[in-house]
């Protein structure tokens, strides 16, 4: 089944929202029936902010053609129901929508909580870098060294993988892509790198460290 509630960057803001086929999904009604919803009550939904869409392609038996793939806020979302008969599913699906949107809402919450304890540890670790002298030694490639290395052991991915993963600009913030969870351990590593330059170590020799492997 398709994840009920997704969040997605809006400009500087992640916001939290369902798609149209989800909606199909879960109230067991045709993904036409709800496109054509959308498109007769489009004014009505637009009230509560811009409908926004993406294309997705459709493959068919004579080959491929493109739809719209509409995002709905929790607004819109609620709205569209109120057009659906009220079957077994789609009560289910009411419900099931309101703890999406409240468990996403409460996520974008502990996000923020995250970034506000990131924020001086990630300050710390620019500093240590210059002060350490890595940043002079490694010629200006060491502030995307030890980003990449501590995204990198912290959650699998570069920054780079975390932008391409979520679709965006490559120059756009990876930080605001990241969970809670995620952040929580990104801060983490970050601390232990400062403390590790702190200490006087140098690149390959906190690499070590920080993947768990041998020297060679």
């Amino acid at each position: 089944m398709k994840e009920l509630v997704l969040i997605k960057p809006i400009g500087s803001r992640m916001e939290p929202y369902t798609t149209a086929d989800t909606v199909a999904q879960y109230a067991q009604v045709r993904h036409k029936t709800i496109n054509e919803l959308i498109r007769k009550h489009e004014k009505d939904l637009e009230e509560f902010g811009t409908l926004a869409f993406e294309m997705e392609a459709c493959p068919h038996r004579t080959g491929a053609s493109v739809q719209k793939l509409y995002h709905l806020n929790e607004q819109q979302a609620t709205l569209l129901i109120t057009y659906l008969r009220n079957t077994a599913p789609v009560r289910q699906f009411k419900k099931a929508l309101v703890r999406g949107f409240f468990e996403a809402r409460n996520e974008l919450s502990r996000r923020e909580i995250q970034r506000a304890i990131k924020t001086p540890v990630r300050r710390n670790l620019t500093d240590a870098i210059r002060h350490s002298g890595e940043a002079e030694r490694m010629k200006g490639h060491a502030y995307d060294a030890y980003t990449n290395l501590i995204y990198k052991t912290a959650i699998g991915k570069t920054a780079a993988q975390v932008r391409k993963s979520a679709g965006v600009d490559r120059r756009a913030d990876a930080v605001s892509l990241l969970t809670a969870d995620e952040l929580a351990e990104v801060t983490r590593r970050e601390s232990q790198v400062c403390t590790l330059l702190d200490c006087g170590m140098k690149y390959k020799a906190i690499k070590t460290v920080m993947t768990g492997r041998s020297l060679k």
